[in-house]
């Protein structure tokens, strides 16, 4: 067993000896959401569940599930500490609809840093290392917040940069000497890029390894997808993927071995469900459904976050026994039905990458005249080639079967429908869809 500082031990115990350790925690959860949580307790009532028989995790099919709608037409009945104890207001993006505010307390904050600083340790972190932030540490957002405090609590160095500003991220690199960065993959090629441009020696800087978060890295079979090797190929780092959400409080961070974002059981209990809500066998698509453990402020029992992956059981190399989360297929609300074919825009994302002389791209998905799904996919290019338009198609055709309309327009104009003054994230997918 391994006892380095933030390396729990529970998460090198065997897979029976970790399930009975979250049934204790379980039954903890429902005695508090029952005597705090306005939602739940009015939950348990309407379905009848007495929480008394909800003893092991198998049990947790007895109690229908949460969704996000209940999370936007109730938001203030999942709160379960009095106003005098919430100590920071976060809200979720929006991606699949209207934000909903989390609020957090003191105790919420320390679980919320004692998460990222063993998501750090897995990802191969000590208080040895530096760390650059790309991202935002404000407006509203968990993650910003949460890799700073995680990676102080590790001891390790921060340098909080924020998003964008390809400038001040080498200007920085330079100045500071950080080993490693925390960023939104795709980004990573923008700065390699400007460096490129600019006659910076990106590959002899003191960057030896990336914490990616946002966008998958790895294909199915946990070799680097279309961007992970796009990256790798013009720079010699040490990519770690990441999952994570603000609903669940709690990151799936890879080791060294890169296969799958290892579960943390003191954390998270965590679910793969299909459509009608049952459990998915092992290798099978299934969609992540989280109960939180340890949360004050809002604990959630059963909800589903709308994204569809894969785990797997088999102890990695690393020593740790928890189930890995393999890749984000896709979230399920942005599930495409197109020409009889089904798609989840990384598919496309994939595809794209992988096309040179596309700078950058959104993909849109409206209904067309007969009522179907449509994809238009709207390309940056600096100078569109003759037969360029066939070239990405065939592209398409050979992976997918089906192609999807192409427009062109300036890489800047692209880039302003990614980031818009407004989000927080990057916008690469557009749903126009009828609802």
């Amino acid at each position: 067993m391994d006892e380095r500082p933030f390396h729990p031990p529970v998460e090198y115990l065997s897979l029976p000896e970790i399930k009975r350790f979250q049934e204790v925690k379980l039954q903890e959860l429902l005695l508090y959401l029952k005597e705090k949580s306005p939602f739940y307790r009015d939950h348990f009532n309407k379905h009848q569940i007495d929480i008394s028989q909800v003893l092991k995790l198998e049990d947790l099919a007895y109690i229908p599930v949460t969704s996000k709608e209940d999370l936007q037409t109730r938001n203030g009945d999942f709160i379960c500490v009095d106003k005098s104890r919430i100590i920071d207001y976060i809200t979720t993006s929006g991606t699949l609809g209207d934000p909903v505010t989390f609020a957090m307390t003191e105790a919420d904050l320390e679980r919320l840093a004692y998460n990222e600083a063993i998501s750090f340790a897995c990802a191969d972190g000590s208080k040895a290392d530096i760390y650059q932030l790309m991202t935002t540490i404000d407006r509203r957002f968990m993650a910003g917040l949460a890799y700073f405090m995680g990676i102080r609590k590790l001891g390790a160095g921060i340098v909080r940069v924020g998003n964008g500003i390809p400038e001040l991220q080498w200007d920085t690199i330079l100045r500071i000497q950080p080993n490693a960065i925390v960023a939104v993959p795709s980004f990573i090629l923008t700065i390699i890029d400007y460096a490129e441009k600019h006659g910076i020696d990106y590959r002899n800087s003191s960057i030896r390894k990336a914490v990616c978060i946002g966008e998958p890295l790895r294909n199915d079979d946990f070799s680097l997808n279309t961007l992970g090797r796009k990256i790798t190929e013009k720079w010699d780092i040490r990519l770690y993927s990441t999952y994570a959400s603000t609903e669940m409080g709690t990151s799936f961070t890879e080791c060294g071995h890169g296969h799958g974002g290892h579960h943390h059981p003191e954390l998270i209990i965590i679910e793969f469900l299909d459509d009608h809500d049952r459990v998915v066998g092992e290798g099978e698509p299934g969609e992540v459904t989280i109960t939180t453990l340890g949360v004050e402020g809002m604990p959630l029992l059963r909800f589903k976050t709308g994204d569809v992956c894969r785990f797997h059981s088999e102890p990695c190399a690393c020593g740790r026994r928890t189930i890995r989360m393999g890749p984000v297929i896709g979230r399920k609300n942005q599930m495409i039905k197109f020409k009889g074919t089904t798609l989840y825009p990384p598919a496309l994302y994939d595809i794209l990458d992988n096309i040179d002389g596309i700078k950058n791209y959104v993909v849109e998905v409206f209904t067309n005249d007969i009522g179907t799904d449509e994809i238009l996919i709207h390309a940056g290019v600096m100078d569109v080639e003759e037969n360029f338009d066939k070239h990405i198609k065939d592209h398409f055709r050979a992976k997918l079967r089906v192609a999807p309309q192409i427009r062109f327009h300036p890489p800047e104009e692209v880039h302003r429908i990614i980031f818009p003054e407004a989000s927080r994230k990057a916008m690469k997918f557009i749903d126009n869809r009828h609802t």
